[in-house]
């Protein structure tokens, strides 16, 4: 009974060996087949995806290129309307001149009260003694320089004003723009709240704009009536972003720190040529000074200096040399930052 049942177990188990050969015989081709096409499967998707890896990379390449040339065609027309706003800031005309100094006073009646000037000031000179050859230089200083003088006065005024409140009027529109206000509603913000001139000026970016003008064109073109870099900057920040795109509240807050840095070189080079100013000031009054002592001490000495031709003439002489002096101490002092 022992050995049929041996026999049998045998016989059963051989069986199901045959069996499982003869299955994996059959089933080893499908399952080699099988992870044949696994493996292309992988290998596809694979590809796949590096495809879609290097054709991304490609599109961002492509992408920035764009916007490369973009911004490039952006700052060739810039720089075209820079230069002919640099030509009207140098060498501006007198009704530029007078727009800038922040007066509202016409170009006629600007001749009239030059007229006059002229016209009291060589009073002023003859009723004081003054040699006849003398008034028709105050009548062209009077006439011509003392007005323009004041013109630019008031213009040099104004610009300092401006730039003392602009960096702060920037980052007012840097906060507003990060809280979610539109670039106009920021710019109307600036125009109803922040002092003059700063005031006006962007007064007229929103009347510019409400008369069609865009915005960016309208920036730009605060250069011809605040006669300074920095309103050129913020005029090109805005057409660069309009065009280009980008983060404007970063663009705008990289423009407020540029703005406080130049301020902060301006004061550094002030202080550090105030010694050269001091002597220059010093270099300049010595001759008057020791003109005005030697009067004290012997006036028969000097006066013939003020009572004779030759005296005349060397007076005249002296002051066109020292004006040269000045000049060249001048540009030798002043820097731009």
């Amino acid at each position: 009974m022992f050995g049929i049942d041996t026999t049998v177990l045998a016989f059963v188990v051989l069986a199901g060996f045959s069996a499982g050969a003869v299955a994996y015989a059959f089933l080893f081709t499908r399952m080699s087949n099988e992870k044949q096409v696994g493996k292309r499967l992988e290998t596809i998707k694979t590809a796949e995806t590096d495809r879609s890896v290097v054709k991304a990379s490609r599109d961002r390449v492509a992408e920035a290129t764009k916007r490369r040339k973009s911004v490039q065609d952006s700052l060739k027309q810039l720089d075209e309307k820079q230069k002919s706003n640099d030509r009207n800031v140098k060498k501006p005309p007198l009704k530029a001149l007078i727009r800038q100094a922040g007066m509202t006073v016409s170009i006629e009646r600007f001749y009239i009260y030059s007229a006059v000037c002229g016209i009291v000031l060589t009073a002023l000179a003859y009723m004081a003694g003054a040699p006849l050859l003398i008034l028709p230089g105050a009548l062209l200083a009077g006439a011509l320089g003392l007005p323009r003088w004041f013109v630019a006065f008031r213009r040099g005024r104004r610009v300092k004003a401006f730039l003392a409140e602009f960096p702060n009027a920037l980052d007012i529109i840097v906060r507003a723009v990060k809280s979610g206000l539109p670039l106009n509603d920021s710019i109307r913000l600036i125009a109803n709240e922040s002092p003059e001139p700063v005031k006006t000026e962007f007064r007229r970016i929103i009347d510019s704009q409400q008369m069609g003008m865009s915005i960016p064109d309208a920036a730009i073109r605060m250069a011809e009536t605040m006669p300074c870099p920095e309103a050129g900057f913020f005029g090109i920040v805005i057409q660069i972003q309009s065009q280009a795109g980008g983060n404007l509240s970063e663009a705008l807050g990289n423009l407020s720190r540029v703005l406080r840095d130049r301020k902060k070189m301006k004061a550094k080079v002030q202080a550090l040529s105030m010694e050269a100013k001091a002597s220059a000031v010093i270099i300049g009054a010595l001759p008057f000074v020791v003109a005005f002592l030697v009067y004290l001490s012997s006036p028969n000495y000097i006066m013939p200096l003020f009572t004779t031709s030759t005296g005349h003439l060397i007076i005249g002489c002296s002051l066109v040399w020292m004006s040269i002096g000045i000049m060249v101490m001048r540009k030798m002092m002043n820097f731009d930052v």
